[in-house]
């Protein structure tokens, strides 16, 4: 009988020890440390009203119910895993551009549903969403918490923020007489003053951070995916906006132009950083500015550009241009000490594949401990929130998923997550 199952016989048998009624504990066989950045042996963890109020060693005793023990004794437990940079509203096909005309909000919000516990079931318990309609995401993460669908915590940007014809104006593309001017309601912007009220608007909108473009696309159907596309005054206001409203403020970027301008006003992540040089991975060091590198889709879009008809024509050569840098570029930063978050842009690649991501970050020259430290740890300093996410700690919330096997030794396992728990609930044992 291995060391966990021991564990629970004698705890079966202790009854003059004390009981905690109410409580779950899950018996792991391996541990993913990843404060300590190690692997340990057989741990218990105690789960009370959705967090984690004990974590238990071999020389410590169970609670005396066995309806309430989850034997995970042949797998190896890891916090639950965070993807920094979704978009859980939509999902990328050769029909994408055209449904844009097509369907409605609430077609959206019913497809949003079934990616969201695509994602859960991956194994990923929180997400940043990073660009919608303005509502769809709001809307599923209060259904989510409500207990009315399945997925992932949600922190929302809401709508991205964008200048006139950048990578995240609505009415790019469209028939003139469609072009009309979305203003900072729709989260475009001209000036500080309209860049003010944008984030305000998002705070009455009930978003969670801020996201702006301050690059051109790959995706937009515009010309450039890399020219800087906010001026000085502009992000500045934004920033200074953002922070009197507690957000933290995540910036969409191809062109080290870009990057310097929003790195400068004090963004706290630069999403993708394709084409970062020596003066802004300088900068992102100086400044603790996060990376959030999306290896996953710019692997995703390179791949789809070889195929007539599923991109514009005027996205397929940016997407072949811009998609295969992102992998160099991980490794340089990584290199030279630049933060790194977990993030992979599901959405643009399929929801559930979110976890290849962990391998295209391992082939880059990143530590498998590392890399599964960017979706812990990383990632839960990135979104404020280390005092509730990113380890199993006590006074955490209970998310736990295990994998059969050592994923420090073989990052692929975690593409197959057999066990999910989230707040101390359950969605997945096989």
């Amino acid at each position: 009988m291995n060391n966990a199952k021991t564990l629970i016989a004698i705890s079966l048998f202790s009854l003059n020890q004390v009981s905690f009624a109410a409580d779950s504990y899950v018996v792991c066989g391996k541990t993913v440390d990843v404060e300590k950045k190690r692997v340990t042996g057989p741990k218990v963890i105690q789960v009370s009203d959705g967090k984690i109020s004990a974590i238990h060693n071999g020389k410590d005793t169970l609670g005396s119910s066995a309806s309430a023990i989850i034997d995970l004794s042949d797998r190896t437990c890891l916090p639950g895993l965070i993807d920094m940079h979704v978009h859980l509203t939509s999902q990328s096909s050769p029909t994408s551009y055209a449904d844009g005309f097509k369907l409605n909000p609430v077609d959206y919000a019913f497809r949003s549903v079934k990616y969201a516990d695509l994602t859960l079931q991956a194994g990923f318990t929180s997400v940043r969403n990073l660009g919608d309609d303005g509502t769809t995401t709001k809307s599923l993460k209060a259904a989510i918490s409500g207990g009315y669908v399945n997925g992932p915590r949600i922190f929302t940007a809401g709508k991205s923020i964008a200048t006139t014809g950048g990578h995240a104006d609505p009415t790019n593309g469209v028939n003139n007489e469609l072009l009309g001017d979305p203003a900072a309601k729709k989260g475009v912007v001209n000036g500080p003053i309209e860049a003010r009220k944008a984030v305000r608007q998002r705070y009455k909108e009930g978003a969670d951070l801020i996201k702006i473009t301050t690059t051109g696309g790959v995706l937009s159907t515009a010309k450039s995916g890399q020219n800087p596309q906010f001026m000085d005054d502009e992000l500045n206001a934004i920033i200074k906006t953002a922070k009197d409203y507690g957000f933290k403020v995540a910036a969409h970027a191809h062109g080290g132009e870009g990057m310097i301008r929003a790195i400068k006003a004090g963004v706290d992540s630069i999403e993708h950083g394709t084409l970062m040089n020596d003066e802004v991975r300088k900068l992102m060091k100086k400044n603790g500015t996060y990376l959030v590198p999306t290896i996953l889709a710019g692997e995703f879009v390179a791949e789809k550009a070889k195929i007539d008809g599923y991109f514009p024509e005027i996205v397929r050569p940016k997407a072949l241009a811009i998609g295969p840098q992102l992998k160099g570029n991980f490794t340089k930063a990584y290199e030279a000490g630049v933060k790194i978050a977990f993030g992979t842009d599901s959405g643009v690649s399929a929801h559930g594949d979110n976890a290849q991501e962990f391998k295209l970050m391992v082939d880059a020259g990143m530590p498998a401990m590392e890399a599964i430290r960017t979706a812990t740890v990383h990632a839960a300093d990135l979104l404020g929130e280390s005092e509730t996410l990113g380890s199993i700690s006590v006074g955490k919330h209970a998310d736990i998923i295990a994998v059969l096997g050592n994923p420090v030794d073989n990052i692929q396992l975690l593409e197959d997550i057999k066990f999910v728990m989230k707040g101390g609930k359950t969605y997945k044992n096989e």
